[in-house]
């Protein structure tokens, strides 16, 4: 599970090895890995319709977030004809063991955003919808 280093920088040895937290945050950490899996677990999606769900992140960004989740194997990546064909990203099984935990993350953040007297976003891009009410429909 190793990430690219920025150039110039020397690979130093992780120092929490072996921590199943530090695993799991490694693989679905950063700012908007957990929205991108929010919005692939109510299925797959183009490149454009992840964008138009996870904005304001910038394309250079989203394309790091997909292509860390593809290499930890959560998300695959079909492509959907000849180059440059649009491509399809979407759970893979191993990612839909995640969905769980998205879930838990996100209704803790609906009643922090109570707690802390918010106003919840009203748009479609509020990520208001349970998952599990996804898998169902």
């Amino acid at each position: 599970m190793s990430k690219k280093a920025p150039a110039g920088n020397h690979a130093r040895p992780d120092p929490l090895a072996g921590c199943p937290l530090a695993a799991a945050f490694g693989a679905i950490g950063g700012k908007w890995k957990l929205t991108i899996l929010y919005w692939l677990a109510h299925g797959e999606l183009h490149f454009a319709g992840l964008q138009r769900r996870t904005a304001p992140v910038s394309k250079k960004v989203l394309a790091q977030q997909l292509r860390e989740l593809h290499d930890d194997g959560l998300v695959s990546r079909t492509r959907t004809g000849a180059v440059p064909a649009p491509v399809v990203y979407e759970l893979t099984p191993y990612g839909l063991t995640l969905l769980p935990v998205v879930e838990a993350v996100r209704a803790w953040g609906e009643g922090h955003l109570r707690r802390a007297s918010a106003t919840p976003r009203s748009d479609g891009l509020a990520c208001a919808v349970a998952i599990e009410a996804v898998a169902t429909e």
